[in-house]
């Protein structure tokens, strides 16, 4: 189910981060999240760990182990915490209570799924536990998933010690292929051995006592009555001995079995029986109309008597039970010794088909859940069950009532309140996929909003972008100094004559393309594109003041870069001509629709001139970005003085190349 999968998920974003679960995921090729109530391949969990361990550079043993500590603790945090506690009163009852969890988180899931999604049974795992005479205990865990069984140290130390306040060590003393169960399943086997944990007050108190403890013990044994103490240890003994007991002194006994502040003797509870059985055949029947007597050889010895209305065959003393019934959990051989053997564990029985009468052979086969009970003086087995239904509905579909259960039988109370139960389940599983399906939208509208957000940024300043953004108005601002560059493509007029639109297109966006490339290599700004007109700016929007040596470094760029776009009517690399001039300028936001940054001022004009008058394939600069690159490294050739348009005569100079950079270097190349 889903609940594993999310529960590897957080232990590994709240461990080693969400990036590392991201590059687990996307490894193990799964989904970034998972419904609770989803069936999902064990594939899927298995990859998960077996990237883990890649990933993690650790064995997969102590990813599982590890796992299984975590699950312990998600599983309290996701509301099985009081669940958990009211297994067993010790670890041993707590783990022999274990199947029977299982049972019931089956039936839940089951009925869920059933009803709103498709039937799936619940594999989960099963355990049997056998007390050894050292006080330690044997483990047998049996799962039909396999290279899983290091989880269950991590699962079982965890709530010995939340629970029980002791360590405990388990090894594996035994693996083999299940010859006990039907079917192939794997069957570990492990030494339990357990320590108690005290805390650093406790052993100081125990210390400091001592002494006290010791003239007690005295005092106490001489007021007790020495038989009715030899009692009450045994009985106390018998009842300690389940917890897979540590070793007790004396002392220790004698004042377990002392009321605190009272000093009364609690004595042992012996149960009263009549001298005979005070109820009649008949009552027993219809007082429990869902149980079976049966013997060694599984001849049915007696029947409850609404198990008999559903399988009429029992009605018939004698017959053997497994021609009616198969043992569909725990699954072992329907034999007695194999019955014996998992006596503490639920079993459930399923009717055969083939042995029903034909007008029922339609109806869904009854299942029924209940416990073993071992009678010696009889030699033979009792099995009180009650009829394993989810829902109202699965009751109609096998023609029941709730009249048929007896009224002392809380299954009727859980088939009525398992209807309130799966409404509530089917609006938390809605909420849940609804959650997922915003978190998914969430998460597209994330990406989407950092499309918008580039494609913002790529036409307009990124700080008056987010000005804009927030309603607020952008107010020009004055730049005392700036270097700016134009750049025309020569004989343009006469390539667009001689060309189709098309051709135009896709020779300017080629050329356009590795100019914009250039202004992220040097960081300079893209001021705009008219036609064949090329603008960047070198210190807006961002004063700095290396803004002269960028816009050079570019300059140098884009004539390297235009040897690369070929002419469309020529088939020869295209020629540019590239001005630069250095000065103030003032910018600011113009317009509400399509609005641009655009720049003002003589330093615009300027600039616009030294491309317009300048050379094809040389860089023209003006005497004022000249004095700025004059001490930078760059080698520069006088032109003289020039006549310019609107300026009059202009002293110019021709940009050749920068003397520490190289090609690679100017081009942003690796």
């Amino acid at each position: 189910y889903g609940f594993i999968n999310t529960c590897l998920k957080s232990l590994v974003v709240e461990k080693y981060g969400e990036e590392t679960w991201e590059k687990l995921r996307l490894q193990a090729g799964v989904q970034d999240s998972f419904l609770t109530f989803e069936v999902y391949k064990d594939e899927i969990t298995m990859q998960l760990v077996d990237k883990a361990c890649k990933i993690l550079g650790v064995p997969a043993d102590m990813v599982l182990r590890e796992f299984g500590e975590y699950f312990f603790e998600f599983c309290k945090r996701s509301g099985y915490d009081h669940m958990l506690r009211t297994l067993g009163g010790n670890l041993y009852e707590f783990i022999e209570n274990l199947d029977a969890l299982h049972s019931y988180l089956a039936l839940s899931y089951q009925a869920i799924l059933f009803f709103f999604v498709f039937p799936q049974e619940m594999n989960a795992p099963s355990f049997r536990v056998e007390k050894n005479e050292d006080g330690s205990m044997h483990l047998h865990y049996y799962s039909d998933r396999r290279g899983l069984c290091h989880i269950v140290p991590g699962i079982i130390g965890a709530a010995a010690l939340d629970f029980f306040n002791i360590e405990i060590s388990m090894e594996i003393v035994n693996q083999t292929e299940e010859e006990e169960r039907t079917g192939k399943k794997e069957h570990i086997v492990f030494l339990v051995t357990q320590n108690p944990v005290f805390s650093y007050k406790e052993r100081n108190e125990v210390s400091s006592s001592s002494q006290y403890l010791a003239d007690s013990e005295k005092q106490v044994e001489n007021q007790l009555n020495k038989e009715d103490l030899e009692k009450a240890k045994n009985t106390f003994r018998e009842r300690g001995s389940s917890v897979c007991p540590v070793k007790k002194s004396h002392w220790k006994t004698i004042r377990g079995i002392i009321t605190l502040g009272k000093g009364k003797l609690l004595r042992g509870f012996d149960p009263v029986y009549p001298k005979s059985l005070w109820i009649d055949t008949k009552t027993f029947c219809n007082g429990l109309p869902f149980h079976m007597v049966f013997d060694k050889e599984l001849r049915v010895k007696q029947a409850g008597v609404s198990i008999q209305k559903i399988v009429p065959g029992l009605q018939t003393m004698g017959i053997c039970l497994d021609h009616y019934f198969s043992i569909v959990h725990p699954e072992v051989p329907f034999t007695i010794s194999s019955i014996q053997k998992f006596i503490n564990s639920q079993f459930v029985f399923q009717t055969r088909r083939e042995m029903m009468p034909e007008s029922w052979k339609q109806r869904p086969m009854l299942e029924l859940r209940g416990q073993m009970i071992w009678m010696e003086s009889l030699q033979c087995m009792l099995y009180l069950c009650s009829p394993l239904l989810r829902t109202l509905h699965e009751l109609e579909e096998r023609q029941m009532h709730i009249a048929d259960i007896a009224p002392h039988d809380v299954t009727r109370d859980l088939i009525l309140l398992n209807q309130q139960r799966l409404a509530e389940m089917e609006l938390s599983n809605q909420l849940e996929r609804k959650k997922e399906e915003l978190r998914i939208l969430s998460k597209h509208l994330e990406e989407e909003k950092k499309k918008t957000e580039a494609l913002l940024y790529a036409m307009l300043p990124q700080h008056v972008a987010n000005q804009l953004k927030e309603g607020k108005r952008v107010e020009a601002g004055e730049f005392k100094e700036c270097t700016i560059l134009f750049s025309d493509v020569v004989t343009f007029t006469n390539i667009c004559a001689q060309c189709e639109p098309i051709q135009i297109v896709l020779m300017l966006n080629s050329m356009y393309l590795r100019f914009d490339r250039l202004t992220t290599v040097h960081d300079v700004y893209k001021v705009e594109t008219i036609g064949d007109a090329y603008m960047v700016v070198g210190g807006v929007p961002v004063p700095v003041p290396t803004h002269a040596e960028r816009v050079a470094n570019f300059a140098l760029g884009m004539i390297i870069a235009a040897k690369g776009v070929q002419n469309p009517v020529s088939g020869n690399p295209i020629q540019i001509r590239v001005g630069i001039h250095t000065g103030p300028v003032l910018a600011g936001v113009v317009g509400e629709k399509m609005p641009r940054y655009c720049l003002f001022g003589d330093t615009v004009n300027i600039a616009s001139r030294m491309e317009s008058h300048g050379v094809p394939s040389k860089i023209h600069l003006s005497s004022s970005a000249y004095q700025c690159l004059k001490y930078k490294n760059f080698e520069m050739t006088e032109r003289g003085e020039i006549e310019v348009k609107g300026k009059g005569k202009m002293h110019t100079y021709f940009l050749v190349r920068n003397k520490t950079a190289t090609e690679n270097e100017i081009m942003g190349r690796p």
